[in-house]
């Protein structure tokens, strides 16, 4: 998957070049976090940024790329919920997602196949990911 030089600096409306609007006291805190979300620069990005963006299906393509990133360094970075609670939305991607982007999908492979009852003792189920046929 090849992705733009300064792709980091850039937010995902500027990326989609889709502006899903803003905010408003109509919406859910949830809808008002991803519409404001959607406006912040990805390498400003916490794990918990990620983890809900990721969990709402939002910018995947970027999302997960810069998510592995983290998950290299600490498979169970946690965003708000608990150990682990990235890694949980990566794998639970749909998959869609997995189909269009073999490469990812392999990445995510890489770094958990040697690792799976560890996942699952923290309580992460693997096997939606596994389920996939690429």
């Amino acid at each position: 998957m090849k992705l733009e030089i300064n792709w980091k600096q850039k937010s995902l409306e500027n990326l989609e070049k889709k502006d899903e609007g803003n905010p408003s006291a109509d919406y859910t805190s949830l809808v008002n976090n991803v519409l404001k979300l959607r406006k912040i620069p990805l390498n400003q990005f916490s794990v918990e940024n990620l983890r809900l963006m990721i969990g709402q299906n939002e910018g995947l393509r970027y999302l997960i790329v810069l998510s592995l990133d983290i998950l290299k360094d600490d498979l169970f970075a946690d965003g708000d919920f608990y150990p682990g609670d990235l890694l949980q939305n990566v794998l639970k991607a749909p998959t869609t997602f997995w189909i269009e982007h073999k490469e990812l999908w392999e990445a995510v492979d890489s770094l958990i196949k040697d690792r799976v009852e560890e996942i699952s003792e923290h309580g992460i189920s693997s096997q939606i990911f596994y389920d996939i046929t690429i």
